[in-house]
């Protein structure tokens, strides 16, 4: 019996997120059909995680805030997560400021020290 390879590593291909270019400002209108677009992506990919590049969005303002959170409820209720590609910092800034935590994509997982750092030891201090 023989089957036909199918393009790609498929452990690659399986770990690999998608990606969704934001180029703003988005409207209104067009928030339905990119929080079908994130559910999408996550059926077909399989991955749990979009890929958000909002390095085009422009600039950030409270309907940037108001995309990211409802494209990530769409993420979660479709059971992943989104992941934002070269925030601006003015909009990391503005998103921690109303309390929206993204994962950002090339920095550290908050729980995960950084690569490099060593904990400082006193003598006397004990072991744990």
């Amino acid at each position: 019996m023989s089957y036909a390879r199918l393009p790609g590593l498929p452990i690659v291909d399986a770990m690999t997120p998608a990606v969704l270019t934001l180029v703003g400002p988005v409207t209104r209108d067009e928030v339905t059909g990119l929080c079908d677009d994130v559910r999408r992506l996550l059926d077909a990919t399989g991955t749990g995680a979009v890929v958000c590049d909002v390095a085009g969005l422009g600039p950030p303002g409270l309907e940037a805030v108001d995309l990211l959170a409802r494209l990530e409820l769409a993420a979660r209720r479709a059971g992943g997560r989104i992941r934002l590609r070269d925030p601006a910092p003015a909009l990391h800034a503005l998103l921690d400021l109303v309390g929206l935590r993204f994962e950002v994509e090339g920095q550290p997982e908050q729980r995960e020290p950084a690569l490099g750092v060593e904990e400082a030891v006193e003598p006397g201090d004990p072991a744990v």
